[in-house]
């Protein structure tokens, strides 16, 4: 019995033994930390020539680099949409255009010459840029790690200050919190790493080789805060800001005939200090243009004591006139700053008034590219660069008003056609269609910069059997028109106009009036949001009366 019990003892000894060796090995896989290496080639998904970009810390998947020759070099793209829209690709001549404020510079794609990497490349039908031009003119940090079988890149736009530690020990960088997780990179003792995130026993680190990864918080000491200094200079885009607020009036000069009414028209205005005759209409797609320049009307102004802004059009002779292919064309472009130019000067124009219409969204790159290049002529020749832009939307958001804002002296809102010929009937210019789209380029544009251009006229709507028609008239026509017919007129309140409609058997007509009291509502909210000024379609549309409250404080004449 002895012996049985025994044996019962050692047998049960044994499988306890076995059980904690069993709990022991569990523990110590599950505990213990694991010397994995990390794949960094995969880790990183690169190879061969292929360099990672980590851009603000995150690692973009389908985004690469190239290291060629010893250089880095960035999809031109990606630096386009992300860092730094002014390296403008002449595709036609191979070459990055770059607008600085006084001068245009020129970087052809190229092979390495001489020892020498290009600055633009063009491999496998993208262009690429080095990351020294990329610093050159850009306000951003590029750490480059491509010494290495893993090359990467890291690029930081970010200025904030950053969170920073010290390592108390030699600690293991894994690709995620927790022991068991595999090992990125061995950082040493005393490393600094900056501070991504932290959690609870772990914290998300980027350390001095390159790497961004997880170390256990316990073993980092000395945590600070280390500000970021940009050395970087900003390029100062200069602009001409005229004294008192503007108050421009466009001209509408179709033949040579119209220069002659501009003295007659301009007697029934006060305080108007500054025409904008329709002279210079885009012919064709090489740049040429009509002009209806006219030294006397210049001179007739001056003497009033009014600037010319000359305006530039592409549709009152531009049936041939293909947007997307005038301004991609950097021939055409600068044969047509070039005239443009030499006219202003030769007739004493005081500033040029781009007013570009209907473009496909294929021309909007070009076209700011187009702006661009002509505000250096005109900051180098004291010329006005005003650009008439739509009230913002997301079908037109390639006309970047941003840059418009950053490189011209004024940003023109044209605050009409909210329903316009050929659409559904409704106010030309509702009030709440004018302060959204004042709103909505500010956020783009600086108020200093910010003319809104309001309207002189109204549309007579139609609405029969037939369909719906419209008739645009001046306030001036259209108060004759409300009379002539006994259309009774009732101010609402929320769209800021008089509202009318008659029955008749030709049909309903409508009308959303344009008039005194209308305009005044849109010059409180050109005061309210302290715009530069105020412009105005067209000259002869108006009473004479309009005047007295198209006013600006501190607009003089």
């Amino acid at each position: 019995m002895r012996k049985f019990l025994i044996t019962i003892l050692t047998m049960i000894l044994t499988l306890l033994l076995l059980a904690g060796a069993g709990m022991g090995f569990y523990f110590y896989q599950k505990f213990s930390p694991s010397n994995e290496r990390a794949d960094l080639e995969k880790w990183f998904e690169v190879s061969g020539d292929e360099i990672a970009i980590i851009y603000n810390n995150e690692r973009l998947e389908e985004t690469k680099g190239i290291y060629k020759d010893g250089t880095v070099y960035l999809p031109q793209a990606w630096v386009s949409e992300e860092l730094n829209e002014r390296f403008y690709w002449d595709g036609a001549n191979s070459q990055i255009i770059y607008a600085l404020p006084e001068e245009i510079r020129y970087f052809p794609a190229d092979e390495a010459k001489n020892g020498r990497t290009p600055d633009v490349a063009m491999w496998d039908k993208s262009v690429w840029l080095s990351a020294d031009l990329v610093l050159e003119y850009t306000n951003v940090r590029i750490e480059r790690y491509a010494d290495g079988e893993t090359k990467r890149v890291f690029v930081d736009t970010i200025w904030d200050t950053a969170d920073a530690a010290d390592l108390k020990k030699d600690a293991k960088v894994r690709t995620r919190g927790g022991v068991k997780s595999a090992i990125l990179v061995d950082a040493a003792r005393g490393e600094t790493v900056e501070i991504l995130e932290m959690l609870e026993n772990w914290a998300r680190v980027r350390t001095e080789s390159g790497c961004i990864g997880y170390v256990q918080s316990k073993l980092l000491i000395n945590e600070r805060e280390v500000q970021r200094i940009s050395s970087f200079q900003e390029p100062v885009y200069t602009s001409i800001s005229m004294e008192d607020p503007v108050v421009m009036v466009w001209h509408q000069t179709m033949t040579e005939a119209a220069n002659q009414t501009m003295e007659e028209l301009m007697a029934g205005t006060d305080g108007v200090n500054v025409i904008a005759p329709t002279w210079f209409m885009l012919t064709a797609n090489d740049g040429s243009y009509d002009s209806l320049a006219d030294s006397a009307y210049v001179e007739k102004a001056h003497e009033l004591g009014i600037q010319v802004w000359a305006v530039v059009d592409n549709f009152n002779r531009g049936d041939a006139v293909q947007s997307d292919i005038l301004f991609a064309d950097t021939q055409a472009r600068q044969k047509l700053i070039t005239d443009l130019i030499a006219e202003v000067r030769e007739y004493g124009i005081d500033g040029i008034n781009l007013d570009i219409e209907g473009i496909p969204r294929a021309a909007g790159e070009h076209y700011v590219q187009f702006i661009r290049e002509l505000s250096v002529d005109c900051r180098k020749n004291g010329i006005v660069l005003s650009v008439n832009t739509y009230v913002p939307s997301a079908y037109t958001a390639f006309y970047n008003r941003a840059e418009q804002g950053r490189v011209a002296d004024y940003v023109v809102i044209m605050g009409y056609d909210e329903h316009y010929a050929g659409g559904e009937a409704g106010s030309v210019a509702s009030l709440g269609y004018e302060r959204q789209g004042i709103e909505d380029t500010l956020k783009e544009v600086p108020a200093d910069k910010v003319i809104s251009a309001i309207p002189f006229y109204t549309r007579v709507w139609n609405v029969s059997s037939d369909g719906t028609t419209s008739t645009a008239m001046g306030i001036s026509a259209a108060k004759s028109w409300v009379e002539e017919h006994g259309m009774e007129l009732y101010w609402q309140e929320e769209l800021g106009q008089y509202y009318g409609e008659l029955a008749t058997t030709d049909g309903t007509y409508y009308l959303w009036m344009e008039e005194e009291r209308s305009i005044a509502a849109k010059m409180e909210l050109i005061e309210q949001y302290g715009l530069a000024g105020v412009s105005c379609w067209k000259l002869g549309f108006e009473p004479p009366e309009i005047w007295e409250i198209v006013r600006l404080e501190g607009s003089s004449r």
